[in-house]
């Protein structure tokens, strides 16, 4: 709520949000014999949850193909800096979320974790943004590491930011 005098202070300017999230090792057992496209195509389509801090954020998988996938985003208030935009940390969390989920759809039941990040911001998000789509894909694939980018594009196609990440495979078991 707003007035003419500014934005309103004190106890009408509280929000609150509750968050739900399922067990995230239960969410790891699942993935127990299963490849890691497999097993990103049931966190797609509902069979699987998705990993809590997408509920947290307030990010979705919305699709996952051999090195490539991609995440659906809806800013909201709560994910805001001091200055009035998405915190540059909700930035770094998908590109980085969509650029390890690239890595991961092509394994095998291995796993992986990132070992850097480097990120660029290009836009402001802020709720008028409206939904903004996060794509990762993997550029190069070895056995030991690879290499993903990942962008966020608004509705119209405009780039938000990007990011390059190399990843560790690690071994199964």
């Amino acid at each position: 709520m707003t007035s003419a005098a500014g934005p309103a202070t004190g106890p009408a300017a509280t929000r609150r949000r509750e968050h739900e999230w399922t067990d995230p090792m239960a969410l790891a057992a699942a993935a127990s014999g299963l490849d890691g496209l497999e097993y990103l195509r049931r966190i797609v389509d509902g069979r699987l949850p998705g990993a809590p801090v997408a509920s947290l954020v307030g990010f979705r998988a919305v699709s996952a193909e051999h090195g490539r996938v991609a995440f659906a985003f809806e800013p909201g208030e709560h994910q805001y800096n001091p200055i009035g935009s998405v915190h540059g940390g909700v930035y770094a969390t998908l590109l980085d979320s969509a650029c390890g989920c690239a890595v991961h759809s092509t394994l095998p039941a291995a796993g992986y974790t990132s070992l850097d990040l480097s990120v660029r911001f290009l836009r402001r998000i802020t709720v008028e943004t409206g939904t903004v789509t996060c794509t990762g894909h993997v550029v190069q694939a070895g056995r030991r590491t690879a290499l993903a980018r990942a962008e966020l594009t608004d509705a119209e196609g405009r780039l938000l930011g990007e990011a390059t990440s190399s990843c560790l495979i690690l071994p199964e078991g």
